[in-house]
């Protein structure tokens, strides 16, 4: 392979002769297209949340040791207020990131979410979808390109048309949506779900009927997308496979769903920005609310993910590597990243059997050596 000026501009199977070329020598080891993260919310003590360049970019670092070369820093429900330091945060470090993974636009989870199924979601912040407000905060951050909400909540399929003018992917999120709104609601743009099967509707009773929920209508509708949490806890292995099996590798995108608490040692955490926040507890390699009602987001890093799917989810490395790489990046219309081929960004991982990181080369430099 072939990298010059940020991009791959040779992949062959015979050495690729250019005068003065620095060579990586990947002998016995696997050569990946970086991992896409789409859903990632901090890690190494830090939150988007926090809204400091310094997290922005403490968190990138952190991702980058384990093999992810673009993220979508995502938020939570928050006041304005926070959600506007959030957003002047991605502005400034955007420009200074330059040993993370690439950031390539904003992921605002909330705050149109059903009250039932808020999960870790801040309660005090959820509310329905507010013309006036989210039209204004797309004005202001065009960079954002992804919002989650709950598609059967008052106004969400106008919410939808918008997002869809302004070039924002509107994903189905903590909601209690039965088969009847997502139908309507994917018309309007709600192709992805959101965290399948986490803050979601299954089958439901209404008056003695049952109604197919969003997780079955995930299921049914063919060209929706589905991301999960594969850290094989939020979903453990029945679900990955029952998952991999209906939708495939070319409709699933892996996320890490991370909190401040990844690659941190297991204590107690903050969900959220550390002023606003909800407290968490870290264990059973996952963060929980404090009295176990719920999860509270993971401490994956990519890597897992892959040996997850790998291990207990029962795929080939190609297909895990596919929905760690290819898949996130078609959902979020990163053209240029998810595969290793000729004019393709020079995105890529270098790791082992064991999807240990060696290396791991966004742009075409090396930005996470194990050795160095």
């Amino acid at each position: 392979m072939l990298v010059e000026a940020g991009k791959i501009v040779a992949v062959s199977t015979r050495d690729e002769e250019f005068a003065d070329a620095t060579i990586i020598d990947a002998t016995q080891q696997y050569v990946s297209p970086g991992f896409v993260d789409i859903h990632v919310h901090g890690g190494a003590g830090h939150d988007f949340m926090d809204g400091t360049i310094e997290a922005f970019l403490a968190i990138a670092k952190l991702h980058a040791r384990h093999g992810t070369t673009a993220m979508l820093p995502t938020t939570l429900s928050a006041s304005p207020e926070e959600l506007e330091a959030t957003l002047s945060a991605y502005e400034s470090a955007v420009t200074s990131n330059h040993d993370g993974a690439a950031f390539i636009g904003m992921h605002l989870e909330g705050p149109y979410f059903a009250m039932a199924q808020r999960g870790a979601q801040d309660p005090r912040y959820i509310r329905n979808p507010d013309p006036a407000e989210y039209e204004a905060v797309l004005s202001r951050a065009p960079f954002i390109k992804r919002w989650s909400a709950a598609p059967e909540l008052p106004g969400a399929l106008r919410f939808g048309d918008v997002m869809l003018q302004h070039n924002v992917l509107p994903a189905a999120a903590h909601t209690d949506a039965i088969y009847e709104d997502v139908v309507k609601a994917f018309d309007h743009g709600f192709t992805l779900a959101t965290h399948l099967y986490s803050g979601m509707s299954g089958v439901t009773r209404r008056n003695a009927f049952r109604y197919a929920g969003m997780i079955e209508s995930a299921f049914i509708i063919d060209d929706m997308d589905v991301e999960i949490i594969a850290d094989g806890v939020h979903l453990p292995s029945p679900f990955l496979k029952l998952i991999f099996k209906i939708k495939g590798p070319d409709r699933i995108a892996l996320i890490t769903d991370a909190m401040r608490a990844a690659g941190l040692p297991p204590a107690p955490s903050m969900l959220g920005s550390l002023k606003h926040g909800l407290a968490v507890i870290v264990e059973d390699e996952v963060a929980k609310l404090p009295d176990r009602s719920s999860f509270a987001g993971s401490v994956a890093t990519a890597d897992r993910l892959v040996r997850t799917m790998i291990g207990p989810g029962g795929v080939s490395l190609h297909d895990a590597v596919t929905m760690m790489s290819a898949t996130p990046s078609r959902i979020m219309g990163a053209q240029n990243k998810g595969m290793i081929k000729s004019g393709m960004d020079a995105d890529i991982v270098i790791f082992n059997d064991d999807i240990r990181i060696d290396k791991t080369i966004v742009g075409g430099r090396v930005i996470y050596d194990r050795l160095g």
